[in-house]
C-alpha cells in the first residue's frame, strides 16, 4: 500500500469500528486511530467530511443519538444544522471514517477495504 496516512476516525467500542481495525491489522496496514471522545472533532473537519462525502452520508440516522434528537431538531436538519450536530455528538458521525492520504471511505465491508487497499488501487 503506497498511502503514506491513514487515519480512522471513530469511537473504540463501536462494533464496526472494532471489525475494520482488526481487518486492517490483519493485513498489515499501518493507521492511527483518532477518537472523537478523546480527541475531539472540529467544525472545519466535519465541513470537510460533508464537503467531500455529503452530509446526509456522514450523519448517522440509525444510532441512538440521532434518535434521541427533538422532532423539531430532525425536521430543522440541513447542511449547517447536521454540522453543528455532528460537532456537538460525534457519535452520531457515520463509523468508521477512514482517510487514506486526501480522500474518505465511510463505514466498513472487507470487500471495500480490500478494494481500497490493493496494490492496484
Amino acid at each position: 500500500m503506497s498511502a503514506t496516512n491513514i487515519v480512522m476516525f471513530g469511537i473504540p467500542n463501536c462494533d464496526t469500528i472494532k471489525k475494520a481495525r482488526r481487518w486492517l491489522n490483519e493485513h498489515n496496514i499501518e493507521f492511527s486511530f483518532h477518537d472523537y471522545r478523546k480527541d475531539g472533532v472540529s467544525v472545519e473537519q466535519i465541513s470537510h467530511w460533508c464537503e467531500q462525502l455529503g452530509w446526509e452520508v456522514v450523519l448517522n440516522k440509525r444510532g441512538t443519538t440521532y434518535r434521541q434528537l427533538s422532532d423539531q431538531q430532525k425536521a430543522d436538519l440541513n447542511k449547517d444544522t447536521a454540522i453543528q450536530l455532528l460537532a456537538e455528538y460525534p457519535a452520531m458521525i457515520k463509523r468508521p471514517l477512514l482517510q487514506v492520504d486526501q480522500s474518505f471511505t465511510l463505514g466498513f465491508k472487507a470487500d471495500q477495504y480490500q478494494q481500497l487497499f490493493s496494490p492496484e488501487a
